[in-house]
This record gives C-alpha cells, structure tokens and sequence, in this order.
C-alpha cells in the first residue's frame, strides 16, 4: 500500500478528506466551491482521532471529548437525566439497537458503522469529576444509554472503571446503569462503594431465555444464561438490581410463555425488578433490523414493514395489552414491576399503570394470554 504524507499547511478536517480520497474545497477560487462541508463538532473530533487498535471487524478509536454529562429527555416526556456514554458504538451488535443515530453525528451513512468503529472517549473521569462539582444531586444519572458500558474493549480501555471510581467519591446522587455484559462482575466492589453513599439501580438487559435466538438477535452479547448468574452474583453482593426483557418483539417474543420463562429465571436469581416494554424501532434500525426479521421470519416482514415504516411506537392498544401482561406475570412471581425500561433509579412521574387487557393493534393472530 502506497504511503500518503501531506507537506501542506491544512486544517486536520482538509487533511483527513484527501487521506480518505475525498474533494476538498477549491480554495483558489471559493465561488466555484465543490467539496463537501467542513466537519464541525463531534464530526471534527471523531475525523481527527487517533485509531487505538483493532479486534474482528472492528476499529477502535480515541475520541477527545469536551463533556462527560450530557442530558437526555425521553420521547414520552416521562424522565430526564444526565447521560454518561463512556464510548460512542458498540460491539454487541444488536440489531433492534436504536442508538445507532449517533453514528451519523460522526459522518458515518452506514448502520454497520455503529458497531464496527468504537470510539473511545479520553479523559472522560476527569471530566465527570469537574461537573459533578456543581451538579444538582436532584437529577439522576443513567450509564449506558447509548452504549454498552461493558462491552468487551472495556476489558483493556478501563473507561467505565475509571467513571465509577469518581462516582465512588460522591454522595447522595441516584444513579442508573444499564449493561448486557457480565464483565460488570469484575466491578462489584466498586460498585458496593459507591451504593454505600448513593442510591444505585442495576439493569441487566435479557430479551430472550432462548440461547440461539438471543444470539442472532444479540450476535456478540453474552448469553442469557450468563447474564441471569450476573443478576444472581450482582444480588448476592447486596446490590439492587433488576432485569430488562425488552425490546418485546411483536409475534415473537411478545407472549405469554416466553416473558414467562424470563420472569422465572429472574426470580430464580433473585433479581429486584423486572421490565418489559415492546420494540421502539427508530430509523436508523430499521434496515438492520428489518433485514434480520426476512432472514429469521420472514412471515411477519411485511407486517413489520408496514407498522414501523413511519412510526417507531406501536399502538395504544397494543401497549395497553402488553402492560396488562407483564403486570400479570411479575406478580405472579413476585417480582417488582417497573411501567417503564428507563434506566433510573426510581418510577418515573408520570408513568401510565396497567390497564385491562386490550385487542393488540398488531398481528392479532399471535395475540396469547398470560396463562
């Protein structure tokens, strides 16, 4: 391969188009301008980091970062809370993943980006511990809404580790992980520290207690086996944790049996909660998502075509019947019930309670009881 070296006085965005073979702007004469936009913002950052290795089908890059907390306010208008995302992509590939937007924010158009180029933020502890100095402990803090804090180049990078021995130093904020990982075991003392001071809810998310399912749904997530012995090792060391069976995907997993199976597992480890809300499908998933639906059940492609083709929600009525459903199964196995999949650490105001059940808006013919 031909080595490119740049003698020119360029600005790195210049620099990093013509390395990757792009037109840059004619700056002889700017009214016959051409090239692309110059990146700005987080686009900028990511063009000028530095590549930090690589694994099977993956890239990994360092990302200079100007904030560790970012705010996030839910489509439903139900919570808000300041964000840590210690990495932007992730290498579980899941393919109902709605975070995959963020992608686009780098300049990446294709969805497979987001699991292929992991960034990984620099300096983000020292960040955090600067903003938690005027931080209002009123506000909750969620890790892992946008990413997976345990994926697998946290075993070498460390940055979720070094995030939560800042959080071990403070008191009094209430705190929200989310994680598919049972590296998060490794984590355990850190993370008693710092329930000691705080209040701290753990989310293990487990779609599906069938192992060849979860792995084409969840191609590079530990296996749900697995991660039930995290929830169960998780509870054991005194911790508050629960599970997070969603998405709940409709004529699939979106039954009676099969959240059954869930919830019992979840007990058996002795999880505090469960959670359960169906498929938010947003349009930056659907491609990947719809594209595993015709390879895996090709029967429901087109009804998933159409439902999700210009909403990401499902239907009120459908919703209502899959509340009722949960509620029923939770009790039953005396688990906590959570009306939402936000990772929070309490019932967010405003939440809707179950409701009786109701026809399901979608593929009726698959609509089953909890019984």
């Amino acid at each position: 391969m031909i080595q490119q070296t740049l003698s020119l006085d360029l600005r790195p965005e210049q620099a990093y188009r013509i390395l990757m073979g792009e037109q840059t702007t004619n700056t002889l004469f700017p009214i016959l301008q051409s090239g692309p936009p110059a990146l700005q913002g987080i686009a900028k950052l990511a063009a000028s980091a530095e590549e930090a290795g690589a694994g099977h089908l993956v890239r990994f890059h360092a990302l200079p970062v100007k904030s560790a907390l970012n705010r996030s306010v839910s489509k439903r208008k139900l919570w808000f809370a300041r964000t840590i995302n210690p990495y932007r992509g992730c290498e579980f590939a899941c393919r109902y993943c709605y975070a995959r937007y963020t992608h686009e924010f780098l300049n990446f158009n294709d969805p497979a980006a987001f699991e292929r180029e992991i960034y990984i933020k620099q300096n983000l502890a020292w960040l955090l511990e600067q903003e938690l100095r005027g931080f209002d402990p009123a506000e909750e803090i969620a890790i892992g809404t946008a990413t997976d804090p345990y994926q697998p180049i946290e075993r070498t990078a460390r940055v979720t580790e070094a995030v939560l021995e800042v959080l071990a130093r403070q008191s009094g904020l209430r705190i929200g992980l989310v994680t598919k990982s049972t590296l998060i075991e490794r984590d355990i003392a850190l993370l008693q520290r710092i329930a000691e001071r705080n209040t701290l809810t753990l989310h293990i998310t487990i779609t599906t207690t069938d192992r060849a399912l979860a792995r084409k749904l969840e191609p590079r997530a530990p296996r749900p086996d697995l991660r039930f012995q995290t929830v169960r090792r998780l509870r054991e060391a005194g911790l508050t944790v629960g599970v997070l069976c969603s998405p709940l995907l409709p004529g699939i997993t979106d039954n009676g049996p099969a959240l059954n199976l869930v919830a019992r597992a979840a007990a058996e480890a002795g999880a505090s909660f469960l959670s359960a809300e169906p498929l938010f499908l947003k349009s930056c998933s659907r491609d990947t998502f719809f594209q595993f639906i015709a390879d895996e059940f090709p029967k429901l492609a087109a009804s998933y075509r159409e439902r999700y083709r210009t909403d990401a929600f499902v239907g009120p009525a459908y919703a209502a019947r899959i509340r009722a459903m949960v509620a029923t199964i939770t009790a039953r196995h005396g688990l906590a019930h959570r009306t939402m999949d936000a990772i929070l650490t309490r019932e967010p105001a405003g939440a809707v309670p179950a409701k009786s059940p109701a026809q399901a808006s979608l593929w009726p013919e698959q609509d089953r009881t909890c019984a």
